[in-house]
This record gives C-alpha cells, structure tokens and sequence, in this order.
C-alpha cells in the first residue's frame, strides 16, 4: 500500500485555483492533517504528490485523481484506519469547494486512464442553435482545428478523441444547451475548450458566447470504471 489515491470534488470558487495553486494547497492541507508525505531523494526533495489528469482553470470536477505517498506505517490495518479517516481530515483542511470523497491503494496505473465524462453548459446571448445542428457539427468524421501543441501553433483531428456526444436544450432558458460527451482523458487529451474552438473556428454561428464544463467520471480503455 506504498501509493496511495484521493477521489476529490473541485466545484465553485474552487474552480479558480490554478493547478500549481492546487498542488501547494493540498500540500498544507497533508501537514494541518498531520499527516507527513514522503519526500524523493536527492538534491531537491519533493513530495510525492501528483494529480492524474490537471483541471484547466475554470472547469469544475467531481471525479479528480491523486497519488500520494506518507510516511506512515505500511503495515495493512494501520493504513486502512488511516485511509477511512482520511477524508474527512483532509476535507477540513481544505478550501471551500475541494472536497475529499476516498481513499484508497492506487491499484490500476495513471497510464490506463482512457476516457473522461464531461457534462457542458453553452450560453448563447442571441438565442441558442438547434440542438440538432451542433450534433450534426461534432458527427463529421473530420474536425480539424488549429490549437496549441508543444511545437507550437499546429493542425489537429479532434473528431477521433470524441467518442459521443450528446446536446438538449436547457428546459429553464432558450438561450442555453447542455452538453454531454465522453472524451479522450490521455494519448490524445482532449480539453472541453477544444470543441468550443471548434464551433468558433469551422461554424462561428454555431459557437457559445459562454461555455462551462464539469468532469464526471473516469474510465479505463475498455470503459470500465477507472479508480
């Protein structure tokens, strides 16, 4: 039970803090627990801490991933006491809107994470499109984009990292649509903005003047559940 995995929630003001912020508040969060990270060895020790897949600024989480190491004992029913209290300590030591739902051994290896849940909401000042016409958009076999690569400015098929998609008006309001779509977590990544860049590059009258977006759940390449 060397490493070990938070399922954590990062919803409302919480959505704001950057993922460099996130790491160094859940490294404080670790110490007023009282409970010590292990550290790497060498000449600039760090904390064992990693988050699976980082949020962009702005999207909201309930199924956020993160691998730790503490140097508490390693003996099996030390750890499981540690793991069912864990939570609840962590959570008090936390912000407002970061929330710790579990703990547990990180058994299935951050390389398996395939698919994320994404949930999506587009406002639209003069009135939303039909749904239809935003389903018949992201059902081309095609969709190519300009975006932000690490060489640089590049091309890229985002239509293979969607597996589906999904898009109702909102009951409330007439000038909204809700998304929902299961997308590439990893090899490639999708990030929810992508689409929106999509309907702003190829069909501007089909684009959100606002999008926000929530991840759900995560699954495995096979789609099962991913823990």
């Amino acid at each position: 039970m060397d490493k070990l995995r938070l399922r954590f929630e990062k919803t409302g003001r919480a959505v704001y803090i950057s993922h460099l912020d996130l790491m160094a508040t859940m490294q404080r969060a670790f110490s007023r627990a009282g409970l010590e990270l292990k550290y790497s060895e060498g000449f600039n020790p760090h904390p064992l801490i990693s988050i699976l897949l980082p949020l962009s600024v702005g999207t909201a989480s309930i199924c956020e991933l993160m691998d730790f190491r503490l140097r508490e004992s390693s003996d099996f029913q030390v750890t499981r006491e540690l793991l069912q209290t864990l939570p609840e300590r962590l959570t008090a030591a936390l912000p407002e809107g970061i929330r710790v739902l579990e703990a547990y051994p990180a058994e299935k290896k951050s390389a398996l994470l395939k698919w994320l849940d994404v949930k999506g909401r587009l406002e639209y000042d003069g009135g939303a499109p039909a749904p239809e016409d935003l389903a018949a958009f992201f059902a081309q076999p095609e969709i190519v984009i300009e975006k932000k690569t690490k060489r640089g400015m590049g091309m890229s098929d985002i239509r293979p990292a969607i597996q589906n998609i999904s898009f109702e008006r909102d009951g409330t309001t007439g000038d909204a649509i809700l998304l929902d779509a299961r997308i590439s977590a990893q090899e490639p990544t999708l990030n929810p903005d992508h689409m929106v860049a999509a309907l702003r590059q190829l069909r501007p009258e089909l684009a959100p003047d606002f999008a926000e977006f929530t991840r759900l759940e995560t699954w495995d390449a096979e789609e099962n559940l991913y823990r």
